[in-house]
């Protein structure tokens, strides 16, 4: 291995694998302008035809949300804090489950194009532009943040230009999902997860070499701590257990799988409901692998640098630097390797970004054009390409606005993980609670919006203690080499500034509840305020439905939507209305 001391630059080769996959993802978009060059309706361009398969589908599931984010923080997470992670991989399976039978069929057979159409064809159009406006800021927040972050961290190691990195891959996504529109996006993201998985093998494989076997490595991984699987403590203020991770992360994933548009967008353009079905546990096979490459990298991490860490000896200054820095150290004297580990974290960018735009281009036409304009199809589809370039320069543009944020980033990733509980308790109070009304909807998802902001904001100004995060212990004795003057050998954290005011006993614990429960938080708050004041604004209707819960089916039994969309789109549904109806005199079948 290489003095730890230099973090080594990028070479000729390296740019050159790093271009490739930029120029190949280009060129995707190009084919598929050029093969769907005659399509003349934005459902074509939004959503390819509804004539998608499975298999690319489910590929471009498992990418769209595995970002340069977890490329890098994945591993260092195990390192730091043991493999606990690993039980995502049940949280994934209960999230397939309850997607592709909860959620699943509402969406395919409504035929919509935009999640937030059923919001307004259950509720209400306040209800509609409310969910919409959610999604649109956050994810315009997060792109930008999901472009700059991994940029940062490859630039401090590798030396990659910064803001050549940023602009290219931001061009780059903009113009394949302006001209190829959903196919192009879907068939990057299987050629981007390709080479995700490409890059971490290429670390595992080297890691493993040069410490001397699997086995080796999950020894030095079990003397270290970091096999701490086996943790099934209740407390629900312990950062990473059993319980948080598998519950907490169940509600975290259905979020993004059965609600979200940039997932919702994919397997309900599949061109059958079982094809749709199929992606979703074909991409469980893809989660999984990416959560098994990532843990077992951040084993090799600490494997390799468990007597001498580099970032308790400032070789870096941040845990996202810590894989780059790795890269650099083993796979440095092999050209062509550190570029495509880099041309991994990049694909990851890709994916979440492109997919990103394509849902913004998607909900911007269904929930804020169509609506209010009579506009052709042809204009339509132009339109939504212009949407694209247009969401694709704001992602580059928030890019920019997150390099000014400095210590935010943290705190705005987390509050974008809290905006998904909330918006997916209204789904849910939607789909199985029949008796829930408009104003149980809107102000249930007020108040849940509020309860988990105030939990994260207040988890990001008033840190939970060292005792519930329980950082893993890491050394520096087996270092050969000084460090500068003044030094501080034992630092485990980033400085942080200590706060003024300190918190009552009980807000303490409140603000240090494990950030895995914000999710669910938002969502119960929802449902159950949704449920009571529907029982107090509609009480004979409630009284008609009580507390019962329906199923999927039961619900699309009860209501044919589709057939009756375009003469009550934007009006109250008759079968969920607030007062009791004769439902015989309705044209809405029983």
């Amino acid at each position: 291995m290489r003095d730890s001391r230099v973090s080594g630059s990028f070479v000729a080769a390296d740019y050159v694998v790093f271009a490739l996959m930029l120029v190949v993802s280009a060129a995707v978009g190009v084919y598929y302008a050029w093969t769907d060059r005659k399509q003349r309706s934005s459902g074509d361009f939004l959503m390819g035809g509804r004539r998608l398969t499975a298999l690319p589908v489910s590929l471009s599931l498992t990418a769209s949300f595995m970002s340069a984010i977890t490329v890098l923080s994945h591993p260092a997470e195990v390192y730091r804090y043991g493999a606990s992670v690993a039980f995502y991989c049940l949280s994934y399976l209960v999230t397939m489950l309850v997607t592709s039978e909860v959620f699943l069929p509402v969406f395919y057979k409504l035929s919509i194009t935009s999640t937030y159409e059923y919001l307004e064809l259950r509720f209400n159009r306040a209800t509609r532009l409310l969910g919409t406006l959610l999604f649109v800021v956050q994810t315009i927040l997060y792109t930008g943040i999901v472009i700059y972050t991994p940029a940062l961290a490859l630039n401090q190691v590798t030396g990659l230009d910064l803001w050549g990195a940023v602009v290219s891959t931001g061009v780059v996504c903009t113009f394949y999902c302006t001209v190829g529109g959903l196919k192009a996006v879907v068939w990057t993201d299987v050629f981007q997860l390709g080479v995700m998985l490409a890059g971490f093998l290429a670390v595992i494989i080297r890691s493993v070499m040069l410490q001397g076997g699997v086995i080796s490595i999950i020894s030095d991984s079990q003397r270290g701590g970091r096999l701490n699987l086996w943790d099934f403590d209740t407390n629900p203020l312990r950062r990473h257990t059993f319980w948080t991770v598998t519950v907490g992360g169940t509600f975290i994933w259905i979020s993004v799988y059965g609600i979200n548009q940039a997932q919702v967008q994919r397997y309900i353009s599949c061109k059958s409901i079982t094809h749709a079905r199929l992606s979703l546990y074909i991409n469980l096979l893809g989660l999984w692998s990416i959560l098994f490459c990532s843990v077992f990298a951040g084993l090799c991490l600490y494997s390799v640098y468990k007597h001498c860490d580099p970032w308790n000896t400032g070789l870096v200054s941040a845990p996202d630097q810590l894989m780059p820095y790795l890269v650099m150290d083993i796979l440095g004297d092999y050209p062509g390797l550190p570029g495509l580990f880099v041309a991994a974290a990049y694909s990851g960018s890709l994916s979440t970004v492109s997919s990103s735009i394509n849902a913004l281009a998607a909900v911007t036409v269904e929930d804020l054009i169509k609506p209010y304009r009579n506009i052709s199809e042809k204009h339509l589809s132009w339109i939504s390409k212009g949407l694209s370039f247009l969401y694709g320069v704001l992602c580059i543009g928030m890019a920019g606005l997150a390099s000014l944020m400095g210590g935010i980033l943290q705190a705005t990733i987390s509050i974008f993980g809290i905006i998904g509980g909330p918006l997916l308790g209204l789904f849910t109070l939607g789909i199985i609670c029949p008796c829930a009304n408009s104003k149980g909807a809107l102000s249930g998802l007020l108040s849940g919006l509020v309860v988990s902001l105030w939990v994260g904001i207040g988890a990001q100004i008033y840190p939970p203690p060292p005792d519930m995060s329980r950082p893993l212990s890491l050394t520096t004795d087996g270092c050969n080499f000084t460090t500068t003057a003044g030094f501080n050998w034992t630092s485990t954290a980033l400085p942080t500034q200590p706060s003024s005011t300190a918190p009552t006993p009980l807000l303490a614990d409140w603000y240090s509840l494990s950030y895995l429960y914000f999710s669910p938080i938002g969502t119960i708050v929802v449902i159950s305020v949704g449920l009571i004041i529907s029982m107090f604004t509609g009480k004979s209707h409630f009284v008609q439905y009580g507390l019962r819960l329906i199923t999927a089916t039961e619900f699309l039994g009860k209501l044919d939507l589709k057939k009756d969309r375009e003469k009550t789109f934007g009006n109250t549904n008759p079968g969920f209305c607030d007062v009791e109806l004769d439902l015989t005199k309705s044209n809405v079948p029983s």
